[in-house]
């Protein structure tokens, strides 16, 4: 999901640096209809929890580094953008259109990172989803092991027909990692996606709940992830 849903102004004002220490665990939020509050997915070294407006630092200093948001619509440029942006979430959640879960690691809290899902049609049959995970963290397994908890939830728990994604043709970070889950490439969609002033092409992906279930059953996949 290079092009982010959430479209608010930007603050520009000067921007806070953000020092982020990683801080232990503190407690969970339990969750039964998302709609109400996300579930805390737990795999075995990743969780994935609800954004909370105590993330904000910890996003700005991870998501606004040139590594990360090269290939993803502009985030927000101060802390306080963050919790905006965590404010309007927890609002596209309650109104059942979107989820965004933030990534920590097991025994401690603090968000190296986020997954997004959202509905492209009415009723979630089809579906966005995208990320953006602190390059402190790129190839330690977080993005797999997170992505196979939010494939999870996608179509266990919202019920997702056609899960889609979308990454530019020149991110191939991306396309790899989006590859790894068994995402099939449908097409090119030619200057689709505006950044750094200039259009890039990017690549459609698509999963299917019908080919990841069979998938799933081929290889003898038993889900491991513990719902809170």
């Amino acid at each position: 999901m290079e092009k982010m849903p959430y479209r608010a102004d930007l603050d520009c004002s000067a921007s806070l640096q953000a020092s982020v220490a990683v801080q232990p665990v503190t407690g969970q939020v339990v969750g039964t209809d998302w709609r109400q509050g996300l579930p805390v997915l737990s795999g075995k070294h990743v969780t994935l929890r609800e954004l909370r407006r105590s993330d904000a630092p910890s996003l700005f200093a991870m998501l606004t580094t040139e590594e990360v948001s090269r290939f993803i619509s502009p985030p927000p440029t101060t802390v306080e953008g963050f919790e905006r942006f965590i404010a309007w979430t927890l609002r596209q959640r309650t109104a059942g259109t979107y989820a965004c879960f933030a990534v920590t690691l097991q025994g401690f809290d603090t968000a190296i990172g986020i997954f997004q899902v959202r509905e492209t049609e009415p009723g979630f049959g089809t579906a966005e989803w995208g990320f953006a995970i602190g390059s402190p963290f790129w190839g330690a397994g977080v993005f797999q092991e997170g992505a196979e908890l939010v494939l999870e939830f996608v179509f266990n728990t919202i019920g997702v027909h056609r899960l889609e994604a979308r990454a530019a043709v020149l991110n191939g970070r991306g396309n790899g990692a989006l590859l790894k889950t068994g995402a099939v490439q449908e097409g090119i969609l030619r200057k689709s996606f505006l950044r750094g002033g200039r259009y890039l092409d990017q690549v459609l992906y698509a999963i299917l709940e019908d080919d990841w279930r069979q998938l799933r059953a081929d290889i003898g996949f038993t889900p491991a992830p513990q719902i809170h």
